[in-house]
């Protein structure tokens, strides 16, 4: 339940009301169901969490819910899913997802249980941003023209308790050209995905586990609030208009993501970073390293050369 309550948090710290916020959710685990379920009312939160030992795929507690906000950490890649019993499930509006692998799954079930204007995110493996194998590059090919696909962050590694593999977050919308929020007005964002590399943000706190600063969470939640937001929203709110920054943001249109066959791996968007400090772009100094490198290749070669000829010459004494 430790989402729940952090939303709470998060409602509290922005002005917001938290008794507006009414909690649902669903555990397969019936240790893990109960340690929720006591979490959320030490923290005075009244939640609808069911236990079922069927999950969440199989038996759905809450067939008929329409959230304005999804959070969700899904197991990643499970096999034993038993999809092979779910081939036409209404969830799966973007394509049934490979019975080996529920990844697509967990995607579509949390886009299915969106309201009108909900939005979700969702940890995943990075596999799932590439993965063409039991057609999941279709089912990707599908969310992205669809429009399901608001943004997509990289994670770097060892940031989980869990694993220490790199994960990646799906931020879902319902309806990309709605124009309203519960805290802002938004642009029409249909036909552009925001790709974000935080790959190399965060620092080891100690030596297999990586953590975030209030500050690394800052950048990345501020950047996916500003590419989305009015320019009204912009000016009332005191925020700089978005913009794109080579090696970590770019806002991309649907042409582009085609040339990659769908595939949604932020770091075939945002190209490298530029070195802060001398401004010069990467292009520039590509060109100007190839030079010197071939410059010290020639003067390498000279010298191989002098020597070979001076060996020649003591042989020859």
């Amino acid at each position: 339940g430790g989402m729940f309550i952090q939303s709470e948090k998060f409602i509290e710290d922005h002005g917001g009301n938290p008794l507006n916020l009414s909690v649902y959710g669903q555990e397969i685990n019936h240790t893990t169901w109960r340690l929720a379920k006591m979490n959320l009312a030490v923290h005075g939160i009244d939640a609808d969490i069911a236990w079922d030992s069927a999950g969440s795929f199989h038996k759905d507690a809450h067939p008929g819910l329409k959230a304005d906000y999804i959070l969700a950490n899904p197991p990643f890649n499970i096999s034993d899913w038993s999809g092979e019993l779910l081939r036409e499930d209404q969830r799966w509006k973007f394509g049934a997802p490979p019975v080996g692998n529920a990844n697509f799954g967990w995607i579509q079930h949390i886009h299915h249980h969106l309201s009108a204007s909900g939005i979700g995110g969702v940890v995943m493996a990075n596999g799932s941003m590439s993965s063409m194998s039991g057609g999941e590059g279709d089912i990707r090919r599908a969310l992205v023209e669809g429009d399901a696909v608001d943004a997509m962050v990289a994670l770097p590694g060892q940031l989980f308790y869990g694993t220490q593999i790199p994960a990646c977050l799906w931020i879902l919308a319902k309806d990309k050209s709605n124009g309203i929020a519960k805290d802002a007005k938004l642009r029409d964002r249909r036909g552009e995905v925001l790709f974000i590399d935080a790959r190399n943000m965060g620092h080891m706190v100690d030596r297999v586990r990586r953590e975030f600063s209030d500050e690394d969470i800052e950048k990345i939640a501020g950047t996916y609030r500003r590419w989305r937001a009015e320019p009204e929203t912009l000016e009332e709110k005191g925020w700089e208009p978005y913009a794109d920054a080579a090696g970590f943001c770019k806002s991309e249109g649907l042409e582009i993501i085609r040339k990659f066959d769908h595939v949604l791996t932020p770091g075939r968007y945002v190209g490298a970073a530029e070195d802060e400090g001398d401004g010069v772009p990467f292009e520039e100094r590509f060109k100007a390293l190839s030079a010197k490198a071939m410059a010290q290749f020639s003067k390498s070669n000279d010298l191989q050369t002098a020597i070979a000829r001076l060996f020649g010459e003591l042989g020859g004494r």
